[in-house]
């Protein structure tokens, strides 16, 4: 399939918008043929994940189209880097790779784009319009992208989602055609006690029951209506999207493209359907742990995606004035400091919890030695093993907290 360029395109390939943007250009157009797209598409936003160091290749990359003169066209954020500015003392890194990961987050600055640092951008503030098309990367920021916000954008990986900012076009394919954006998978929750769907920690073990069942395929679920909050929902994608692929999923009644089942049901072929049931979600639970279960708890981390304001509220109120004797650490986005009152603050730090902004602690550096991580977070479940080498006990955040208190896992 030809690959069907505009007049201001071809301009941008041929480098009259300088040589930086014309490397930005050749990324995605040839990221576009071999997606097969017929032409691009104008994006109105992008978010970038590329300014996670991986390497003095990422660095170089960047800093040579910042020299080149490139600057994105759109309005972009950045995605969580390898250091924690606010706390550089935080991240263990050092010497060159240390050096590289600092000039790695500057050229992404000199690109244009915004210093959030944050794998939850819709927190703060980037929030898409629904239907419009963007350039997304991350996955958790993904799916929540497609389906909460129900703006349209493709997973997209290092490097092309910056060359994609920069142009301000993306391959138009995947996710951004209204016919793939129909559901191919039906989950019924429906049959699952209150008890459950208003669980908090349902949501992530919910999640990763569904994306390893349905793998990259788009899914609706009915039966939740009234229980979908934002956090939640939040929640679910990210660990959907860590245990499967998953990139769209609608709820029937709560998100925009969803108004029914049969407004977002694909025909052809008939969707495949299954039902959550409560032996499954108790299943689930020990899915996302793989510690022993006399092991004991060395940490305990909380924070992918990073934490809300409410959330952090929520730990403050679940600490109540107490102190923990475990290593905890909450992850959330500088935004979210920012808005802490100095009182809400105090009272974390007093309870000896550690908070990390800017990057995560199984993207960096961070926690010290071998031993088993206590989360509630179904993402942090699936990486920690393989990122950081600690095995995890998955757990409520209320247990969380109790354990952190006590020492003690029960």
């Amino acid at each position: 399939m030809t690959l069907d360029l505009t007049t201001a395109e071809q301009a941008m390939l041929a480098g009259d918008a300088g040589p930086g943007t014309a490397s930005a250009m050749r990324i995605v157009t040839e990221a576009a043929a071999i997606l097969g797209a017929p032409r691009l598409v104008e994006i109105a936003s992008a978010h970038i994940d590329g300014c996670l160091y991986h390497g003095d290749s990422g660095t170089r990359f960047a800093e040579h189209l910042a020299g080149a003169g490139a600057r994105v066209r759109v309005p972009a954020t950045l995605n969580i880097g390898s250091l924690d500015l606010l706390n550089p003392a935080s991240v263990r890194m050092t010497g060159a790779a240390r050096k590289s990961a600092l000039r790695l987050m500057r050229a992404y600055e000199a690109l244009g784009c915004r210093a959030t640092w944050t794998c939850a951008p819709y927190q703060a503030g980037h929030r898409p319009a629904a239907g419009t098309d963007v350039a997304w990367g991350e996955s958790n920021a993904v799916v929540f992208c497609n389906s909460v916000l129900g703006a349209r954008t493709n997973r997209y990986g290092d490097f092309l989602d910056i060359a994609a900012a920069i142009c301000g076009r993306a391959p138009l394919t995947g996710l951004h055609l209204a016919q793939n954006r129909r559901a191919r998978v039906v989950v019924d929750a429906g049959g699952l006690p209150a008890g459950i769907r208003d669980d908090d920690a349902a949501w992530p073990v919910m999640g990763a029951l569904v994306g390893r069942r349905a793998g990259d395929a788009v899914v609706a679920l009915t039966g939740l209506e009234g229980f979908a909050t934002e956090d939640r929902m939040k929640a679910f994608g990210a660990a959907a999207a860590s245990f499967g692929a998953t990139a769209l999923f609608h709820i029937v009644g709560v998100t925009p493209e969803a108004p029914t089942l049969d407004a977002i049901l694909a025909d052809d072929p008939a969707p495949d359907r299954f039902a959550l049931t409560p032996a499954e979600i108790a299943a689930g639970f020990a899915l996302l742990s793989t510690a022993p279960a006399d092991a004991p708890v060395t940490a305990v981390g909380i924070g992918s995606p990073h934490l809300s304001l409410a959330e952090c509220r929520d730990l403050a109120a679940r600490l109540a004035g107490r102190t923990v004797r475990l290593p905890f650490y909450a992850n959330t986005g500088r935004h979210v400091l920012a808005a802490l009152t100095a009182a809400e603050r105090a009272a974390l730090d007093d309870a000896g919890v550690t908070l990390i902004a800017d990057t995560c602690i199984v993207a960096t550096p961070i926690i010290q030695g071998d031993g088993v991580l206590m989360t509630n977070s179904g993402k942090f479940a699936h990486y920690a093993p393989g990122n950081i080498g600690h095995a995890v006990v998955y757990a409520s955040l209320a247990t969380c907290v109790d354990v952190a208190i006590t020492g003690e896992r029960t």
